[in-house]
């Protein structure tokens, strides 16, 4: 593959140099500019004059040039080690929900857009215009502006408002959560060094002395589950990451409240109505479903796998000469499934590992992009940054020092143009966004005078920080979290949409995770994983050995990782759809949560010990119910039909296939959301979409 000349982009990356007052002040500013955009909407067009060129071009033309800033302003919060800029941002999040608020109420812009609406046929728009306007219309509608003006849509205006500041709050809770459990080295044994090093964590003094503080993130959390020989420990360690954010949980049960409350005045049964509408699945009796068919399914094999960790802990007990009660606890499963894979499949998560440091690893999935895609992908050094920000200064174009980015471009047989700006922060600290995503900060569109505005997207995971002595390694898990984010960000990369509106992962709840899904089977591939492979010490590839023990077991246990996700699903699908309001607002979260969780996978927890049926509130810690994925968790299995479907079809065989992949990129992830999405995937596809493969990977065809 030839590399295009790398030379200055067209356009330079964004600035990260705001100041806490800048942060305020420039969110008041662009909130004032657009509410004289619908000002002179409304003063200048008269609704049976309307078209979508005087209703919504000038507010998507705005959209268009200012998403950048507001993107921006809003990431600090989430990445910033600044507490300043992080309290600025979050107020900026709380001035512009409010603001958003009133413009979606405002009557007198709806009647505009209403009347375009009406003209829609004679106009004959493009699908993309077309599509806007229709979303447009429905979100005013969506947003109480056909409730009669007067008590019920002040109030409706009061529970929007109220949602958006708490739903604020539950999210900074969780980014600066920093709760914390002291144990014993003892109880820490059978933890691997590379893993959590005893020598590195903080060391208690008082009633903990002679004890160590473990936190729950991620470099803690998963390393401790899968290898602390104590179960008692183990226990200790799940109830209280159950409660690390507690005070999220009266938070939680307002916003379930008030949704149902809001839903109701716009004559919607309950919330989970009004946001699957929407989407691919239309209604909630759909997807429930398809939750209970797929639980009824999952159920055996769940229960077939539950007892065959039951003989490994037995037999775990027994050599270790501990007294055994015959039961199998929530946190024994981690333990007993990574036992399970090292005895039955020679697996050993940690050897593994050594062959995938982050930064090659990394560096070989751009690779496997520039292969299918037709991308080439240039890092910029120091000395390019400082050449491309617009203040000469390389720091300035990232918020932090671990931030590396890349320039994008088409490799040459696609025309080696400029796609856009691809950023990387790979590691935990102190008061960052604490899970894995990808966040888009520019969308790309096309301008008013035709020429391209490029996308700029970040990935932010929380991978194992580099010791002084050995880099960052990546337990195969991990790797397939990183493609899957890295998937997104292609996404958000390669999307070619006039708007910004619909630009990159701008598409329905139920099928935005779908690109990325099916790129995770590049990583049970075994060709793949051995190009992405190159030991820390030797620069040796993978054994073709391990590589086949790998994905030997790649399904094992797959019905209770899958009734975990079933549960989180239907969990959001009952809270968001109530028999009544007051069925509402008598909801227990934390009881209806556990008991689920008690009757879906088959394992037993705290409530089987003694320790009641409330004994941890586990949900209120799943930024998924207040980041734009009520009553839409279920996508996750949903979209993963199509993943499944796409893989079979096309990539099964040869999933370096470049002319399927380029047919992928230009079919699917080129349009964003500019098209209907069950029609693009049927146009791929060449049919419609069939749940065949999603359930033969699942073992259940």
């Amino acid at each position: 593959m030839v590399a295009p000349q790398f030379q200055t982009p067209p356009q330079a990356p964004p600035l990260f140099t705001h100041t806490a007052e800048a942060i305020v002040s420039e969110t008041e500013r662009l909130n004032a500019n657009y509410k004289k955009i619908l000002d002179d909407i409304v003063a200048s067009t008269k609704p049976e004059n309307s078209t979508f060129a005087k209703a919504l071009e000038p507010v998507l033309f705005e959209d268009n040039e200012t998403a950048v800033s507001r993107r921006i302003l809003s990431f600090y919060q989430h990445v910033s080690t600044n507490q300043d800029l992080r309290a600025a941002s979050t107020k900026a999040d709380e001035i512009t929900t409010q603001f958003d608020v009133e413009c979606r109420m405002r009557e007198d812009v709806f009647n505009v857009v209403n009347g375009a609406f009406e003209k829609r046929e004679t106009e004959k728009l493009e699908t993309e215009a077309l599509r806007i306007l229709e979303k447009e219309r429905k979100k005013y509608i969506r947003n109480g502006l056909l409730l009669p003006a007067g008590p019920q849509r002040d109030r409706f205006k009061e529970i929007k408002k109220r949602l958006g500041l708490l739903c604020i709050q539950a999210q900074k809770n969780l980014n600066e959560e920093k709760a914390a459990i002291w144990f014993t080295p003892e109880e820490l044994k059978g933890v691997p060094e590379d893993d959590i090093n005893i020598a590195d964590l903080e060391k208690g003094t008082g009633e903990n002395e002679g004890k160590v503080k473990l936190t729950f993130k991620y470099t803690h959390f998963f390393p401790f589950m899968k290898y602390a020989q104590d179960g008692e420990a183990r226990h200790r360690y799940t109830i209280a990451d159950a409660n690390k954010v507690s005070q999220n949980v009266p938070i939680f049960q307002e916003i379930f409240e008030l949704r149902d409350e809001a839903a109701r005045l716009l004559g919607y049964p309950d919330h989970a109505s009004v946001v699957i509408e929407e989407k691919m699945a239309k209604t909630p009796a759909k997807v429930k479903e398809f939750l209970n068919d797929l639980r009824v399914r999952l159920a055996p094999g769940g229960k077939k796998e539950v007892a065959k960790l039951l003989e490994y802990k037995k037999k775990d007990y027994e050599a270790r000469g501990l007294e055994f009660d015959g039961n199998f606890y929530m946190w024994d499963t981690s333990y007993y499934s990574r036992l399970q894979k090292e005895q039955e499949y020679s697996v050993d998560e940690v050897k593994i590992s050594q062959f995938f440091p982050v930064d090659s690893t990394f560096k070989g999935m751009l690779k496997i992009f520039e292969e299918i895609l037709g991308l080439f992908f240039v890092e910029i050094t120091k000395e390019d940054a400082a050449r491309l920000s617009k203040t000469g200064k390389a720091e300035d174009i990232i918020w932090h020092e671990d931030v590396k980015l890349y320039a994008v471009w088409n490799d040459e047989a696609s025309g080696g143009e400029f796609v856009g700006y691809l950023y990387i922060d790979l590691h935990p600290r102190d008061n960052k966004y604490g899970h894995n995503a990808n966040f888009g900060i520019e969308p790309g569109y096309t301008k008013k005078d035709g020429t391209r505005s490029y996308p700029s997207t970040a990935l932010v995971c929380n991978f194992s920080k580099p010791s002084p002595t050995k880099p960052s390694l990546l337990k195969h898990n991990e790797v397939v979290t990183l493609f899957h984010e890295l998937g997104h960000g292609i996404h958000d990369l390669v999307a070619r949409t006039r708007y910004s509106y619909f630009h990159g992962t701008s598409v329905v709840d139920d099928f935005v995770e779908a690109p990325s899904q099916m790129l995770e089977n590049w990583c049970w591939t075994p060709s793949v994983l051995k190009s992405l492979s190159r030991h820390w010490q030797t620069n040796e590839q993978i054994s073709d050995e391990l590589v086949d023990k790998l994905i030997a077991s790649k399904n094992l246990n797959s019905a209770i990782f899958n009734l975990a996700q079933l549960l989180i699903g239907l969990f959001d699908m009952t809270v968001h759809s109530p028999e009544s309001h007051q069925a509402a607002k008598d909801l227990d979260a934390g009881k209806l949560w556990n008991t689920l969780r008690g009757e879906i996978s088959g394992i037993k927890g705290p409530e089987d010990v003694g320790e009641g049926i409330k004994w941890g509130s586990r949900y209120a810690h799943i930024g998924h119910f207040v980041g734009g994925y009520d009553a839409g968790y279920y996508g996750y299995l949903w979209s993963e039909v199509f993943s499944t479907d796409m893989f079979a079809t096309f990539f099964e065989k040869n999933p370096m296939d470049p002319a399927q992949g380029r047919r992928y990129r230009k079919i699917v992830l080129e349009k964003g959301g500019r098209e209907d999405e069950m029609g693009f995937l049927t146009e791929f596809l060449g049919r419609a979409p069939s749940t065949e493969a999603f359930y033969k990977e699942l073992g259940l065809a």
